[in-house]
């Protein structure tokens, strides 16, 4: 994992948590292509607290795993869209500091949000979680392998990077989960079927303090 910035674990969750994901979500994002701070929901925190997954995010942050934020990305052939390479580096924020390290600063649904420096990212996993199974046909993710290790990426590194090393697809099995690292480069394509491909992404970090009045928001 720590080499590559990711890796892939198949068949952890059953078909029927799949379908009880699938249920929740229904109900929560009501036919929308995504949804943000779902950690309010009882159901999405339930299952971001469930020791499965903590013990997985645990074991690569080297430590606690502590679950911040839900995300669910739905994209199918009616909602469909292409990814440029990039990297995550937006995190939410409980209040706003002044900082040379972090920003620009941004509000999105209501939340306050910082692109963070490496070293906070460093801190932090992505526990990817497939309620569908993600296919060559349905826009999987892409990676750059070993990308994450080289720091915060501009413009030009970023388009150096894409050409000089393979990516690799992701594709993942229905109830399996993809792990990945913030500062992993990653782009996606559009799906070429009509197949969906719902992804449930949560983020983990081994401490929600980051000093200097610095703290993530759960949302």
């Amino acid at each position: 994992m720590d080499d590559a910035g990711f890796a892939i674990f198949e068949n952890v969750l059953s078909p029927q948590e799949c379908e009880l994901i699938e249920n929740t979500l229904e109900t929560v994002c009501r036919g929308r292509s995504g949804a943000r701070n779902l950690m309010s929901n009882p159901g999405i925190s339930s299952l971001a607290h469930d020791g499965r997954l903590t013990q997985l995010a645990s074991d690569i942050l080297g430590g606690s795993a502590i679950a911040f934020r839900a995300t669910l990305f739905d994209k199918s052939g009616t909602s469909n869209w292409h990814v440029l390479w990039h990297q995550d580096r937006a995190l939410p924020l409980s209040n706003r500091v002044d900082s040379t390290e972090w920003g620009p600063w941004s509000t999105k649904s209501g939340v306050l949000y910082a692109l963070a420096p490496a070293w906070a990212l460093e801190h932090v996993v992505a526990l990817r979680i497939h309620i569908d199974s993600s296919t060559n046909e349905n826009g999987p993710l892409r990676v750059i392998p070993g990308s994450h290790n080289s720091g915060i990426l501009s413009s030009a590194d970023i388009l150096r990077a894409t050409k000089h090393v393979p990516a690799t697809t992701c594709v993942v099995d229905r109830g399996g989960i993809m792990a990945m690292r913030p500062l992993l480069l990653h782009s996606s394509i559009k799906a070429s079927g009509t197949q969906p491909r719902r992804v449930l992404h949560i983020e983990y970090a081994n401490r929600l303090d980051f000093g200097n009045n610095l703290r993530l928001c759960v949302t």
